[in-house]
């Protein structure tokens, strides 16, 4: 199999620049060719010296339509190279795009330009989310001047929670925590999460569950029970909308529960908890998990789906 690293991004976001500083780098190096596939022209290109200086060939591919497998095959039998770059056009639809059987993916990187995310997030959401939706990694740069990345963090946490996002200024990193964001408080005993609360609860536990160890919540959730959990385990919870109507998820962690098991699935209960961090199989690692505190059946809320562009919600 051979490794393929895709990055993506509308035009003029970085992709270029992230590519020619990576490919650079003395760990980024490899005893054969690589293979740097590019669908679209920015403002920078790829200097000669550089291309040859790291055994890289470039192919232009500019028509989604003949971004195939076939034509990718074509080309890996054409350059036989170690492994492939990919800057993938962000105006094309991510979710269509197919490699070939005998390449692996191995890292999918989403480059930003903040100083406009604002404009495409409003009127180009669906492309967004799917360059986001899967990416390993998601790099905002050119912040400078910009003073609501924790609500940048918020919107993209929503698509895909698994990303590593990394902010940059000309400085280099810049540090975003969402604490002065939170909804709540947390020096509440429970914490009383409503809709929109409950939604940032799950997005900044995911990342600071030390922030929440030891600490009681409550708020109303829809049960789901996985197959593969034991008796005295469920998941509450709540559908989130990040996209757009057809495109929801559920957002919710495991709660241990000894009466889990007369529970019934999509019942509405309201729950008090309390946070820890554990290793949980079905997490592949630690994360938050809930200790039920109490559970008791209750009405389904006004708003059953959490809208992330609606704070008041």
């Amino acid at each position: 199999m051979k490794p393929v690293y895709i990055i993506n991004g509308f035009l003029d976001a970085g992709k270029t620049d992230f590519f020619r500083y990576t490919i650079a780098q003395p760990y980024f190096r490899t005893k054969g060719k690589t293979l740097l596939i590019v669908c679209e022209e920015g403002e920078n290109d790829y200097e000669e010296k550089l291309l040859k200086s790291t055994n890289t060939v470039v192919e232009h591919i500019e028509d989604e339509e003949e971004f195939t497998p076939e034509a990718l095959i074509a080309l890996d039998a054409k350059h036989g190279p170690e492994r492939i770059l990919i800057e993938y056009n962000g105006m094309w639809n991510f979710k269509n795009m197919k490699l070939p059987i005998m390449w692996n993916l191995e890292q999918q990187i989403t480059v930003i330009d903040a100083s406009s995310f604002e404009l495409y997030f409003s009127n180009m959401k669906s492309l967004l989310a799917e360059q986001i939706r899967n990416s390993d990694m998601i790099l905002f740069n050119r912040c400078d001047g910009i003073e609501d990345l924790a609500s940048y963090k918020r919107n993209v946490k929503a698509i895909n929670q698994k990303a590593d996002i990394i902010f940059e200024d000309k400085n280099g990193e810049v540090d975003v925590t969402l604490d002065e964001d939170l909804p709540f408080d947390l020096t509440q005993d429970p914490i009383d999460l409503n809709n929109y609360g409950y939604g940032m609860f799950y997005l900044d536990a995911l990342d600071h569950v030390e922030r929440y160890e030891g600490k009681n919540v409550r708020f109303k959730g829809m049960v789901l029970k996985p197959e593969e959990f034991p008796k005295d385990r469920f998941v509450p919870g709540r559908m989130a909308m990040t996209c757009c109507a057809q495109d929801m998820q559920f957002l919710g962690f495991a709660c241990e529960y000894d009466k889990a098991q007369e529970l019934k699935e999509k019942d509405w209960v309201l729950v008090t908890a309390k946070v820890v961090k554990q290793f949980v199989p079905e997490y592949k690692g630690e994360g938050p998990v809930l200790q039920a505190v109490s559970v008791e059946k209750t009405t389904a809320p006004e708003n059953q789906v959490i809208d992330f562009s609606n704070p008041q919600q």
